[in-house]
């Protein structure tokens, strides 16, 4: 394929993903509140600042993420399904599923995208173990434990990876240190992620840029399919932001933070890109990092650093408006993705 034709074809891919999900969308919203799926705000005293200031979002509907990774099946199905069937060329420049490039991460994100529409089911439900309903968080982190096992083992054993990349110094290689480097980043980055789902549109806007991100360095890889995904969840993510913005009118949920902070994690390894995948994920580093901080000093100082966390309810607590606190995190979230690309191709 050259390359004129992979960039008609993400270009295509990313359009009719935005098509489609806009499209999706209504019957979506008519399911979620007719069967009244909406979030449950924690009011138990634990989290006082939180509860005053999202308080007037209770009820509004939540699994948004649906949208985003139904749509990105969806399309990788139908287009391989139909290229298998009719042998059109049409279909076949479409179909973006291939063994070597897209058929882990879309497993990635098929299976932890079930696990957390489990997990919101039960929250809306306001039954299972976790606070005000849903799973536990021992068994969400044994689940993306396994997850993120199955990934790394695949990678090393069956891809045969051991090489990080550290732009402007060269590759390492790193034997059996890659298993553990790869379950830490999908654990971290899904659950940076999860964190980072806080605020109307913040989650969206952050991924949106980090999938564009990705599917650039894919691109110039010479990895068109991983690009085409890439494109792909990048324009579900627009469409789902075009109703997620302020206010919103439904959330992205487990079913959406933890699924699509995996299979971004997966695609970072995919490129050998992970070095810059901080920056890349800046806003994501800097919300975990804020949750990280102020719970160790709560629980070794017993005081807090932040009114509020993750950060973005501390600029909340502080009186900024939400969509200040929501548009300025995205520009940080563009800028360290442009730095992290940049910085990505140093000795390419």
């Amino acid at each position: 394929m050259s390359t004129t034709q992979a960039l008609i074809k993400i270009a295509s891919l990313a359009s009719i993903s935005f098509v489609l999900a806009m499209a999706l969308t209504p019957l979506f919203t008519d399911f979620v509140f007719r069967n009244k799926f909406g979030k449950k705000i924690r009011a138990d005293g634990t989290t006082p600042t939180f509860t005053k200031l999202h308080s007037k979002k209770e009820g509004t509907p939540t699994m948004g993420g649906i949208l985003i990774w139904g749509t990105t099946i969806i399309l990788a199905a139908v287009f391989w399904f139909l290229d298998r069937q009719l042998h059109w060329e049409f279909f076949h420049q479409l179909n973006f599923l291939t063994r070597q490039q897209t058929l882990l991460p879309l497993g990635a994100l098929f299976a932890t995208a079930l696990l957390g529409l489990l997990d919101d089911y039960l929250g809306v439900k306001g039954v299972g173990g976790g606070k005000g309903g849903g799973l536990r968080m021992r068994y969400r982190v044994l689940f993306y434990l396994l997850v993120a096992v199955v990934g790394a083992y695949w990678f090393y054993a069956k891809l045969q990876f051991d090489i990080l990349h550290i732009p402007g110094l060269g590759d390492f290689t790193i034997g059996w240190w890659y298993v553990p480097l790869f379950i830490f980043v999908v654990f971290a980055t899904s659950f940076s992620v999860n964190q980072t789902d806080g605020l109307d549109g913040l989650a969206g806007g952050v991924l949106a840029v980090a999938f564009l991100s990705y599917g650039l360095i894919a691109f110039l890889q010479g990895r068109f399919e991983l690009a085409s995904l890439s494109a792909v969840l990048a324009g579900a993510l627009l469409a789902f932001l075009w109703f997620n913005i302020y206010p919103a009118r439904f959330f992205m949920g487990d079913t959406g933070s933890m699924s699509l902070g995996t299979v971004l994690a997966v695609m970072a390894f995919l490129t050998n890109s992970v070095a810059v995948l901080p920056l890349i994920g800046l806003i994501l580093v800097v919300e975990s990092g804020s949750s990280i901080i102020q719970l160790t000093s709560r629980k070794l100082l017993g005081r807090k650093v932040f009114l509020s966390s993750p950060i973005h309810h501390h600029f909340e607590a502080k009186g900024w408006p939400e969509t200040k606190v929501t548009m300025r995190f995205w520009l940080i979230a563009l800028i360290g993705a442009i730095i992290g690309v940049a910085i990505n191709l140093i000795g390419r």
